[in-house]
């Protein structure tokens, strides 16, 4: 600005004006600053001016597991619609289900002042977060609650839908069921197994009737692990895949196969409803989700200083794939 000042030969306080565009500047001093502006490339550095000011920076971060999957990107761009009408930047990094990544990625958005974050837990121990918290950066989780760090949270009722969609393969007369997992140490994974186990114990039905498949994941080696199984002896009737990437991969297989076992996933997924076999998903709204931790966030950013509260949204069967 001092530069700028220089070039228009106006004095300092006249650039603040018109860059801030208060109405009073007479027209020939805005048109000089601006042509200088123009000719200098002068960039307005927002945050500087809101940390001189003692404002917030209008920058909150997200950190979630992977943008290729559709439910993290689903989560980012809803964020971001939100943050947007609250005239906010939204920073988006991903943290590829990484506890280290995820704590080097949630102090380096802490060092750029962000005025909090959302975050979807990588890790099981956030209290390295507790100081940020003590100095202003809010904080609400999704998905998946935080470990050792009071916070508001938003999460799906995995452990009731795994269970309203084992239930549903019992009902059926299923008793040889393969359950297709990634890693039990991932908190959605453990609540949806235990979800499983809910329903043979409602069924009163001995654990065996499950069969877990762990190390499930990604599509190819969903696809690769109901092949063995559909080749091992007494093979699974039905196949129970817990988030929507297992699912895509056991449909893959089913259908190369032509095989007429029963799959429920969890998740629903764009382009479910022309899968070329029929399936059920476990759905629920993951825009809700993302839009009400967004809410929560900047209802704390606005001063709400109410008791950390947790709120879980419910889950759904509905049928999707081609059925003839």
């Amino acid at each position: 600005m001092v530069d700028v000042a220089r070039h228009a030969g106006v004095s300092l306080k006249t650039v603040s004006r018109v860059v801030n565009a208060e109405p009073t500047v007479n027209a020939e001093l805005v048109d000089r600053v601006l042509a200088s502006v123009a000719a200098l490339g002068f960039q307005r550095n927002q945050l500087a001016s809101t940390l001189r000011a003692g404002r917030r920076t209008a920058t909150v971060g997200l950190v979630i597991e992977e943008l290729a999957n559709p439910f993290y990107s689903t989560i980012a761009s809803v964020a971001a619609e939100v943050a947007a009408r609250h005239d906010t930047m939204l920073i988006t990094a991903s943290s590829e289900e990484d506890p280290e990544a995820e704590r080097r990625l949630v102090f380096d958005l802490c060092s750029r002042r962000v005025d909090g974050l959302l975050v979807v837990p990588a890790g099981s121990d956030h209290s390295f977060l507790r100081p940020e918290v003590e100095m202003g950066v809010q904080v609400v989780f999704l998905d998946r609650p935080s470990g050792g760090l009071p916070a508001d949270t938003v999460l799906i009722d995995n452990r009731g839908g795994a269970r309203e969609a084992v239930a549903a393969l019992l009902a059926a007369g299923h008793r040889r069921i393969a359950v297709l997992l990634d890693s039990v140490a991932v908190y959605t994974m453990r609540e949806r197994l235990d979800g499983v186990r809910d329903a043979l114990d409602d069924a009163g039905l001995p654990p065996e009737v499950a069969r877990i498949a762990e190390g499930v994941a990604d599509p190819s080696g969903a696809a690769e692990t109901v092949g063995a199984l559909l080749d091992g002896p007494n093979p699974p009737t039905a196949f129970f895949a817990v988030n929507n990437r297992i699912t895509v991969g056991a449909v893959q297989e089913l259908w190369r196969r032509g095989s007429g076992a029963e799959l429920v996933g969890f998740d629903d997924f764009e382009l479910s409803h022309l899968m070329p076999r029929p399936l059920t998903v476990v759905a629920y709204d993951t825009a809700a989700m993302a839009r009400r931790a967004t809410e929560m966030l900047f209802d704390r950013i606005k001063g709400d200083r109410s008791p950390p509260r947790t709120e879980v949204l419910g889950t759904k069967l509905v049928w999707r794939g081609v059925r003839r």
